[in-house]
């Protein structure tokens, strides 16, 4: 086990807390976030409010237990840049926006490189065995 994998997991699952934390907001005060969204425009509330809880937990998990990262991360990537766009443009919300540009960069690390050996994906491989596929 290398330093690079143990920072791979752990890159992971801090961005997987941001997710799941997101999706479980969403489920527990779900009335606030409908109203939320319709005040910037949204329409069919209910419909992206689930569609954002889905997409949240399954691409949090994904990144979790680094099963299917590369896609679950991928989804989130979708996610995020439509989410930033439409709640998250606005001066007073800039602090938002940076803070989702750097979510999204770590989420294109995943993409590009993979989960590292700590995943379901990887299963103990060292890095060098990964490079030299």
């Amino acid at each position: 086990m290398e330093l690079d994998d143990i920072l791979a997991l752990a890159g992971r699952l801090l961005m997987a807390s941001i997710f799941l934390a997101a999706a479980f907001g969403k489920i527990t005060n779900f009335d606030a976030t409908l109203k939320y969204m319709e005040a910037h425009g949204m329409p069919a509330a209910a419909l992206f409010c689930a569609a954002a809880i889905l997409v949240e937990s399954l691409g949090g998990i994904s990144l979790a237990l680094g099963f299917y990262s590369r896609w679950g991360a991928a989804a989130l990537s979708g996610f995020l840049v439509a989410a930033t766009w439409i709640f998250h443009t606005t001066p007073d919300q800039r602090i938002h926006l940076l803070k989702n540009l750097a979510i999204l960069g770590g989420l294109f690390q995943v993409m590009a490189f993979g989960p590292g050996a700590l995943s379901f994906e990887g299963r103990g491989q060292t890095t060098a065995a990964r490079e030299s596929r």
